[in-house]
This record gives C-alpha cells, sequence and structure tokens, in this order.
C-alpha cells in the first residue's frame, strides 16, 4: 500500500510541474495583466502543492512549516502586485478621462 501512495505522490509532483511550466508561459504570453497575476498566483499555488506533497513521501514534518511560511509570502505578493496593477490602472483611466478620451 505505501508503495502505491509514493507512486502516486510522485506522479502528482511531476503534474505539478507541468502545470508550474504551463502557468510560466501564460505569465510570459498574457495577454493582459489580470491573466499574467492569476498565472503567478497559480504557480504558487503549485509550488506549496509540491511541497505538501514532498511532506507526505519524505516524510519531513519541518516541510509542512515551510509550505504555510511559503503560502503567507505567495498570498502577500500577490496582494501586492494586485495594488501595484489597480493603481496603475486607475492613474491610467484618471489620465484617459482628462485628456477627454472616453472610458473604456
Amino acid at each position: 500500500m505505501e508503495e502505491t501512495v509514493d507512486i502516486f505522490l510522485k506522479v502528482a509532483i511531476i503534474f505539478s510541474s507541468l502545470a508550474i511550466f504551463v502557468c510560466f508561459i501564460r505569465a510570459i504570453i498574457g495577454p493582459t495583466v489580470p491573466d499574467r497575476l492569476v498565472a503567478i498566483n497559480m504557480i504558487g499555488t503549485q509550488v506549496i502543492i509540491i511541497i505538501a506533497e514532498l511532506t507526505v513521501l519524505l516524510g519531513e514534518a519541518w516541510l509542512a512549516d515551510v509550505a504555510t511560511v511559503y503560502t503567507a509570502l505567495s498570498f502577500i505578493g500577490v496582494v501586492v502586485l494586485t495594488k501595484i496593477y489597480i493603481g496603475i490602472y486607475r492613474k491610467k483611466h484618471a489620465n484617459d478621462t482628462q485628456d477627454g478620451r472616453a472610458k473604456v
């Protein structure tokens, strides 16, 4: 039974790694900033999943603490990037309104 769990976890790690690669491509090609933000958030989530899978696979409880800290850092990072994007978005639309352009 333990061998089956090990195989499942290894396959799950490979799948998560492939998901990170796909999200990395989405973060590069965009096409919009929100797409990139979601891709970055998804990469962080997949890394947390891999750390949790390694926690079970290796039997190292301290890796769960690493996953918890990484979760907090990933969340804070995405919130900061979102705040920056919202500020740029508002500034751009304020300039568009002042220039006499129609709001889109």
